[in-house]
C-alpha cells in the first residue's frame, strides 16, 4: 500500500507548510459539508461523537501493546500467539465488549529440517538463518521461532542444475525460451518482486522444474534501495523473506476444507487431493546465500532488465552450478485463535459493521501485522469508553483479530465460511487493515464506499504537517504526476487538483478481506498509511521487530493514531448513519473505465498479433538478432477475433442511469433532512445491505469457483494484484476468445442485477 516515496516526501514538506494557515478553514469547511447518509442534525451529533472518540486515542497505548505482543515469536500455533489472543480477549472484555475466541484447526505444515548446498563446480553450504543484529533486542530471542521457509511448498530431496529465471513470471519464461533454455528437470532460482511469491514455484513446476529457490536481491529491498539494517531500515545480507506459497488464487484458507469452516465436524480432503498445496519444494534464501549460487552459473548473460544489484555478472545457466536442496515438514493441524468481540446495536442489531486485522506474524511481526492490530485495539478501547459514557451504536459492531493470515488467510476465511449464511443476511461492511506506518493514506475496496473514504480523509489530520490526510495525499498525487507523467497519473492528478473525490483502488488479495468481498459479497475496504517508512526491507523476516518499527516505521506511533481515527470514523459512521453511507455513481464510473480498458486490451492484442505476424513473415527477428548468440523469434500467435462487447456496454448504460437516479434521490432526501419513515429506512437499508452480493455469480470465476465476484479478483498471474472485470480481462490475456465472450455475458448479468437492486432502492425514497 505504498503511495509515495521519500523523494516525494522531501518535496512535499516545504510546500505543505505554506498552506498551514488554511488548516482551520479547511476543517471548518469539512465540518460544514453534508455527511453521507446523515441529516444535518445527525451529522452534527456524529462529529461531536467522533471528537470524543479521538480524545480516547493514545499513542502510548499502541506502543506498549506492540512492545508486549511483538516480544516473542507469534506465528500460528505458537505459545505466544495464543497468549496474544488471550491478552486481547481480556482487553475487549475490560472495555465492555462481548468477546470470545473462536478456534479453527487448520492444516499448517512447519519446517522440521531444510538444507541447501552448491555441489558443483565448487562447494558451498547455505546458512539459511538470520543472525542477531546488535541494537535489535528481539533478534536475540528467537527461541520457539520457525526457520525461514515457504509454507505449503512440497517436501523434497532434489539435486539438479540451476537456472536463473529473473522474477519467475510468465514473460520471463517466454524470454527464456527465446534464449533456447528449458527448465525441465532443473532447479530454478528467482528473485522476489514483480509478482506474488506463490506464482514463482507454481510456474516453475508448470514448466517442468523440480525445485525453486526465491531470494531477496538487494536491488529490490536491500542496499540498492537504502542503507541496510541496522544503519538504515533495508534488508541486511542475511535477511530472508518468509511467506506462503499456497495457491490462494484457487482458494484461500485451510487447503483441506475449501468452502466450509474448518470446524471439528468439517469434511476434510485427503492431503493429496488439496490442489492449493504445491507439488515441488520451494525455499526462500537471503542474498548472502544466493550470491555464491548465482556466481557459479554460466551460459548466456541475462538481458539487462534481469540484472539485480549483486556484484557479479548475472548468467542464465543451466549449470555448471548444481545444487542439492532438501526440505522436510511436519504436516499437522494447528489451532487458529480468532478473537471476536461485539457490541449489540441499539436499533438495528441485525445489521453488522465488521472490522478486522490479523495478529499472527512470521516471527515477531511488529509492522506486519501488529502495527495495524494495535491501532484496531485502540479503536476498540475508545469505543468502549463511549459505551461506558452511555452511547450505543445503532448497528452491531463486530471487531475481529484474525489468526493464521500469513499462511493463507486462514482465520478470516474459515470464520467467513463458517458464518457465511448469517454474514450474507446481516453484514453491511467489512473494514480491514494490516500493516501501517508513516506516510500517506492508502485505500482500496468497493467503490460504493469511495465517497465515504474521501469524506473521512478530509476530517483526519496528518500528524506531520497539520493539514488533512486528504490534502496531503492530493499534493503527493499532483507532484507524482508532474515527476512521473503518464495518462493515469495525470488523470488522477486532475481529480486531485479540482477537488473531486480521489479514487480508491480495486481489491485483489493478500489480506483478510478476500473471503468477505470475493466469496460472500460484503462491501469491503482495506486501509492503511505508508510510503515514508523503511519497513519493506524487513518484510516477513526476524528483523520485523519492535526496535526496527520504532526507528523506521512510525516513530511516536502517530500514524497508528491516524489509522485509528480513520478506521474509527468509517466504523462509527457506518454504524450510526440513517441511510447506509454508500454512493453508486462512483462505482458506475469506475466500472465504465474498466470496460474501456478491456475494449482497448482486445484491440491492442489484435494490433500486436498482426504486427508480430508481419515481423515473423519478413524474417525481421532473425535479421535483427546477434548471429553469435542464441535469440529465437517469438512464437506465432493465432489471430484475434472481434469480441461482441454489446451486452456489457448495454449493461453499463443501465448502470449509469440507475446510479445517477439513486444518488440524485439520496442528495434530494438529505437536503430535505432525510425525512423518511421507519419503514422507508428499513426497506432502503435492507436493499443497500445486500447490494454487493448482486455482483457475485454463483458458479464463480472460470477455473476457480471459490472466487465469485465478477468485478474484483486477484489475478491468476498477479496474485495479490487485482484484476478488474476478471472473467473478461483474463480470458483476453489468455487468448481464450470463447471464454472472453462468455465473460462479457456473465459480467453484464451481474451488473444488470446490481442496477435492478439500485432501482428498487431509489423507489424506496418515494414509497411512504
Amino acid at each position: 500500500m505504498r503511495r509515495a516515496t521519500p523523494t516525494i516526501f522531501s518535496i512535499l514538506i516545504p510546500m505543505l507548510m505554506t498552506v498551514g494557515s488554511g488548516v482551520s478553514a479547511a476543517r471548518a469547511s469539512a465540518d460544514a459539508a453534508p455527511m453521507l447518509g446523515f441529516s444535518d442534525a445527525a451529522a452534527t451529533a456524529q462529529r461531536a461523537l467522533e471528537r470524543r472518540f479521538d480524545a480516547e486515542l493514545k499513542a502510548d497505548d499502541q506502543r506498549e501493546w506492540m512492545r508486549q505482543m511483538a516480544s516473542q515469536p507469534n506465528h500460528l500455533g505458537s505459545a505466544h500467539g495464543k497468549a496474544n489472543a488471550e491478552f486481547m480477549l481480556a482487553k475487549f472484555k475490560e472495555w465492555g465488549w462481548d468477546a470470545k475466541i473462536e478456534r479453527f484447526d487448520v492444516l499448517y505444515p512447519t519446517a522440521k529440517s531444510h538444507s541447501l548446498e552448491l555441489i558443483e563446480p565448487t562447494r558451498f553450504t547455505a546458512a539459511l538463518n538470520e543472525p542477531p543484529i546488535e541494537g535489535d533486542s528481539t533478534s536475540f530471542k528467537t527461541e520457539g521461532s520457525l526457520p525461514p521457509y515457504n509454507v505449503y511448498g512440497a517436501d523434497g530431496d532434489v539435486t539438479a542444475e540451476l537456472v536463473y529465471v529473473n522474477y519467475g513470471m510468465p514473460d520471463d519464461y517466454k524470454e527464456l525460451a527465446r534464449h533456447g533454455v528449458d527448465v525441465k528437470g532443473k532447479i530454478v532460482i528467482t528473485r522476489y518482486g514483480h509478482g506474488w511469491r506463490g506464482l514463482k514455484p507454481k510456474l516453475a513446476h508448470e514448466h517442468g522444474a523440480v525445485g525453486c529457490l526465491i531470494y531477496s536481491d538487494p536491488h529490490e529491498d536491500g542496499y540498492f534501495a537504502g542503507d541496510a539494517y541496522p544503519k538504515g531500515g533495508y534488508r541486511p545480507a542475511d535477511g530472508v523473506q518468509r511467506g506462503s506459497v499456497l495457491d490462494m488464487i484457487l482458494y484461500p484458507g485451510d487447503p483441506l476444507t475449501p468452502g466450509v469452516g474448518s470446524t471439528p465436524d468439517a469434511r476434510r480432503l485427503a492431503m493429496e487431493d488439496a490442489v492449493t498445496i504445491l507439488k515441488i519444494p520451494v525455499m526462500p534464501i537471503s542474498w548472502a546465500d544466493a550470491q555464491p549460487l548465482l556466481a557459479a552459473l554460466d551460459g548466456q548473460v541475462v538481458p539487462r532488465s534481469w540484472r539485480g544489484a549483486l556484484p557479479l555478472t548475472y548468467h542464465i545457466g543451466p549449470g555448471p552450478a548444481k545444487v542439492h536442496m532438501k526440505i522436510e515438514s511436519e504436516w499437522t493441524r494447528k489451532p487458529a485463535y480468532d478473537v471476536i468481540a461485539r457490541i449489540r446495536g441499539a436499533s438495528n442489531p441485525d445489521e453488522w459493521i465488521v472490522r478486522g486485522n490479523h495478529h499472527d506474524g512470521w516471527v515477531f511481526g511488529a509492522w506486519d501485522p501488529l502495527a495495524g492490530n494495535v491501532a484496531m485495539l485502540a479503536e476498540a478501547k475508545a469505543i468502549g469508553a463511549l459505551l461506558k459514557q452511555g452511547w450505543k451504536p445503532a448497528r452491531t459492531l463486530v471487531y475481529a483479530s484474525w489468526d493464521g493470515e500469513e499462511p493463507g488467510l486462514l482465520g478470516s476465511t474459515e470464520w467467513v465460511e463458517a458464518h457465511a449464511k448469517e454474514l450474507k443476511q446481516k453484514a453491511v461492511l467489512y473494514l480491514n487493515s494490516d500493516t501501517n506506518s508513516r506516510g500517506f493514506l492508502g485505500a482500496e475496496g468497493s467503490h460504493s464506499l469511495q465517497h465515504l473514504v474521501n469524506q473521512v480523509a478530509a476530517e483526519v489530520r496528518d500528524p506531520q504537517t497539520g493539514v488533512s490526510v486528504d490534502q496531503r495525499l492530493r499534493a503527493a498525487i499532483q507532484v507524482d504526476a508532474f515527476e512521473n507523467p503518464n495518462p493515469e497519473s495525470q488523470r488522477v492528478a486532475k481529480l486531485a487538483a479540482n477537488g473531486s473525490d480521489l479514487p480508491i483502488g480495486g481489491m485483489g488479495s493478500g489480506s483478510d478481506y478476500s473471503a468477505f468481498l470475493q466469496h460472500v459479497g460484503i462491501a469491503s475496504l482495506n486501509i492503511g498509511y505508508g510510503g515514508e517508512d523503511e519497513q519493506g526491507g524487513v518484510y516477513h523476516s526476524v528483523y520485523d521487530s519492535f526496535d526496527h518499527y520504532e526507528r523506521f516505521g512510525d516513530p511516536g506511533f502517530v500514524y497508528g493514531v491516524a489509522l485509528s481515527q480513520t478506521a474509527g470514523r468509517i466504523v462509527l459512521r457506518a454504524a450510526n448513519a440513517e441511510v447506509l453511507p454508500m454512493r453508486f455513481g462512483d462505482f458506475a464510473e469506475t466500472v465504465a473505465r474498466y470496460a474501456d480498458e478491456v475494449h482497448k486490451l482486445a484491440d491492442s492484442e489484435r494490433e500486436r498479433t498482426n504486427a508480430l505476424a508481419s515481423l515473423l513473415d519478413s524474417g525481421a527477428f532473425k535479421l535483427a538478432a546477434d548471429p553469435s548468440k542464441v535469440l529465437l523469434p517469438p512464437a506465432r500467435e493465432d489471430n484475434v477475433p472481434y469480441i461482441d462487447f454489446a451486452p456489457l456496454d448495454n449493461a453499463l448504460v443501465r448502470l449509469d442511469r440507475s446510479t445517477k437516479a439513486y444518488d440524485g434521490a439520496l442528495e434530494k432526501a438529505q437536503a430535505a433532512g432525510l425525512d423518511l419513515s421507519a419503514r422507508q429506512r428499513s426497506d432502503l437499508n435492507g436493499l443497500l445491505q445486500g447490494m454487493e452480493q448482486t455482483l457475485l455469480d454463483a458458479k464463480g470465476l472460470p477455473g476457480r469457483p471459490w472466487f465469485k465476484h465478477f468485478i474484483y479478483a486477484p489475478g491468476m498471474t498477479t496474485g495479490y494484484g487485482v484484476k478488474t472485470l476478471p472473467s473478461v480481462r483474463e480470458s483476453i490475456e489468455d487468448r481464450n476468445w470463447d471464454l472472453a465472450t462468455q465473460g462479457v455475458v456473465r459480467t453484464a448479468a451481474v451488473l444488470d442485477a446490481y442496477s435492478k437492486r439500485i432501482e428498487q432502492a431509489t423507489l424506496a425514497f418515494k414509497s411512504k
